[in-house]
């Protein structure tokens, strides 16, 4: 045992005294901080006021309800809300439409510096939009897919407000019809509220998934990669005489793994103190503190529990498949060939994180969470966004215990005999050989 933990020992130092683990432990974090503060920071410094002209030849008035729906838009909150449009108002008729509407549009899509009296944008209403819905926007900002949305929103809004006008509905009781829901969302689990929301559940479930599927993969890869190199370097026939191969098989999933379960660790403790301070952190930047609390959710401790139990399950079972692939190869681009099972097998189950967003309990998340290669990924996300049963969180965690014994036995199996082995790349028919021996 004293041996196993020697090579676990070396095999953690080596890796995390080295300068890309350190690069990588604390470049997270600062992208953490920059994910957290800077959409706020860009949105406070993209939002401004925009003076459109609205053209109305309808014939029917509309202009004026288009302008009284579009001056409601507001951003910003509190003392700082201001207008998000400044409108004027031109009527036409049909006629000296084209007009209108080439002179404004000359006047259009300049810089404010350049131009402070130009427009922004020209909106125009002809005698067709009423009936038909269609009008015609110019403007500076039409390559943004949020503010069409929004715009378009609000004119939807204010003409089917002219058309229940036109068909005698009152004017009061119309403004009451249309008002827009408010939706907020809080995620309940056994009839307790968690304090979190819908938003910050999904956020929270796939961020999890998208660092556990780095992890596996680079970890994954660093432990192919290395007993290739010690196999190659010959270091391996001289552990052998005071190793059995098991020792070393799992003295360099479980040494790498301790390196990857540091580097979570770190990367975990840094989004719950972001979570935790998101207020004052949004405060030391200048931004609202609503900014700070939605910008990285707080993780409950149960989650956390389950998410670092899934992640070290999970890495010993695809480590320990990745040290069978490099032992039974001589290069990394035949190890590359056999790799590919293992890799695509991840891919399927950060894939089938996917599948889960609009039903986390359904058929395919539940029969999932139960295939120990599939699980890491599948169980921490439900976890997060619904509640499991605890005989399912045990029935998974007992199936994937299992998966693990049995990669493990098939790894060393094939590991006892590949490190030894130089030459040819084995056939299928030598690997089922070497796992029977």
């Amino acid at each position: 045992m004293n041996k196993t933990f020697a090579v676990i020992r070396r095999e953690y130092v080596e890796r995390v005294r080295t300068r890309a683990f350190l690069i990588s432990t604390l470049l997270l974090p600062v992208f953490m901080v920059a994910m957290a503060v800077l959409p706020a920071l860009l949105m406070r410094g993209g939002d401004h006021t925009s003076r459109v002209a609205v053209v109305d030849a309808s014939g029917a008035g509309l202009g004026q309800p288009v302008m009284t729906a579009l001056e409601t838009a507001t951003f910003g909150g509190g003392a700082q809300v201001r207008p998000r449009y400044e409108l004027t108002l031109f009527t036409t008729d049909t006629e000296h439409l084209d007009q209108v509407r080439s002179g404004l549009i000359a006047k259009a899509g300049f810089a404010r510096d350049t131009q402070p009296d130009g427009w922004n944008g020209v909106l125009v209403l002809d005698a067709d939009t009423l009936a038909s819905g269609k009008l015609h926007y110019y403007g500076d900002d039409v390559s943004s897919p949020n503010g069409m949305g929004r715009l378009q929103r609000e004119i939807s809004k204010a003409l089917a407000g002219v058309r229940l006008a036109h068909a005698g509905v009152d004017q009061s009781l119309v403004a009451k019809a249309m008002a827009p829901a408010d939706v907020d969302t809080a995620k309940v689990t056994d009839g307790k509220l968690t304090g979190q929301s819908g938003k910050a559940s999904f956020v929270l479930a796939y961020a999890m998934g998208f660092i556990l599927y780095i992890a596996i993969l680079s970890y994954g890869s660093r432990t192919l990669t290395s007993v290739i190199e010690e196999k190659n370097s010959r270091i391996m026939e001289v552990l052998t005489s005071s190793l059995t191969p098991f020792q070393m098989l799992m003295g360099k999933v479980l040494g790498v793994g301790l390196a990857g379960l540091t580097q979570m660790a770190i990367w975990v403790g840094t989004a719950l103190v972001l979570g935790s301070q998101g207020p004052h952190l949004a405060g030391a930047f200048g931004i609202g503190a609503a900014a700070g609390n939605s910008a990285i959710p707080s993780m409950p401790p149960s989650l956390l529990a389950v998410f670092l139990l899934y992640f070290t399950l999970g890495f010993l079972i695809y480590g320990s498949l990745y040290a069978a692939i490099g032992a039974m190869c001589n290069t990394i681009q035949e190890a590359q060939q056999y790799a590919v099972f293992v890799t695509m097998s991840i891919v399927v189950g950060f894939m089938s994180m996917f599948g889960l967003i609009n039903n986390p309990s359904g058929m395919l998340g539940t029969t999932m969470s139960f295939i120990p290669f599939f699980a890491p990924f599948t169980m921490p996300v439900r976890w997060s966004m619904t509640a499991v049963p605890l005989t399912q969180l045990a029935l998974s965690l007992g199936l994937m215990v299992l998966g693990l014994l049995a990669c493990v036995w098939l790894a060393g199996r094939i590991y006892r005999t590949g490190i030894l082995m130089y030459g040819k790349k084995p056939s299928w028919g030598e690997l089922w050989r070497w796992i029977r021996a």
